[in-house]
């Protein structure tokens, strides 16, 4: 089975500290002598002469919590080095953090929470679309900052939120197009768990695959968020034998997948599997 796979990386600081910048209220220690404190805007945020409060908003449980960890640990690396750099503009970064507990409901909750009672001055978090558009309106109607640290589905922009990933024209024709030249794949199965990113990746996947690697989808199929049975899906795609393996399988659930696989034979040496989201500790 061989992998090209875009991993939740940890090297999301640089980009999560670039978007912090950009965004106006965090500079770095070395740019405070241009920006003296009195010049921040504190008004309605929890910002005092000493400290900024931010919010920091993954699932810890759950089964997206194997995924989420490495961003709510690089977010905090990043605060970690923001403070021992001197802070933002003299000023030390406060978290304070929730669990989205991988519910979609939760996370509007718990933005709402972050923003109305705790006043956060922004929030770094959510990782499935589904989460994202779950908080978005509590975002807009509050007029805070959500900072998303993921790649995602597109269609979609709000003044409310950064987000520092890419978006699927970015990462998933890249992919099929690698695997197109360099593997010659002309059948693809397509896989994903049943929320909206996977669903708006795959239907961007099988237009590319059709209409412009004059490709063809042998089958496609999704599996419920959480849900770790995928014998009747490998089972398809013995059958089918495509060349490609295409995958949007997310969380807990990539863990069954990949050990189910490799259970059933389906191995480096004889499989192509293109997956779109996994982390080192789900393979």
């Amino acid at each position: 089975m061989s992998y090209f796979s875009r991993r939740k990386f940890l090297g999301k600081t640089g980009a999560l500290l670039s978007a912090m910048v950009a965004a106006g209220f965090i500079t770095s220690s070395a740019m405070a002598a241009d920006y003296p404190t009195a010049e921040v805007n504190t008004t309605g945020l929890a910002v005092t002469d000493d400290t900024v409060t931010v919010g920091i908003l993954h699932s810890l449980t759950g089964t997206m919590a194997i995924s989420e960890t490495g961003a709510q640990e690089a977010e905090k690396l990043a605060i970690k080095q923001i403070n021992e750099s001197g802070g933002i503009l003299g000023r030390q970064i406060e978290i304070i953090q929730e669990d989205g507990a991988s519910d979609w409901p939760t996370f509007a909750e718990k933005s709402r929470k972050l923003l109305v009672n705790d006043n956060v001055a922004a929030v770094f978090g959510c990782w499935t679309s589904a989460s994202r558009k779950a908080a978005l309106p509590v975002f807009e109607k509050e007029n805070g900052l959500l900072y998303y640290p993921t790649f995602y589905e597109g269609l979609e922009q709000s003044k409310n939120v950064i987000y520092t990933g890419q978006e699927a024209t970015q990462q998933i024709l890249a992919g099929l197009d690698w695997v197109a030249e360099e593997k010659g794949a002309k059948t693809f199965y397509l896989i994903g768990s049943d929320y909206i990113w996977p669903r708006t990746s795959m239907k961007i996947a099988r237009i590319h695959i059709e209409k412009v690697l004059g490709g063809k989808v042998v089958g496609e199929e999704y599996k419920p968020l959480g849900d770790t049975q995928f014998g009747s899906v490998i089972n398809k795609i013995r059958l089918k034998k495509p060349d490609v393996i295409f995958a949007a399988v997310v969380g807990g659930s990539n863990v069954a997948w990949f050990k189910q696989l490799n259970a059933a034979g389906i191995t480096a040496d004889k499989q192509t599997l293109l997956t779109l989201s996994v982390t080192e500790d789900e393979v």
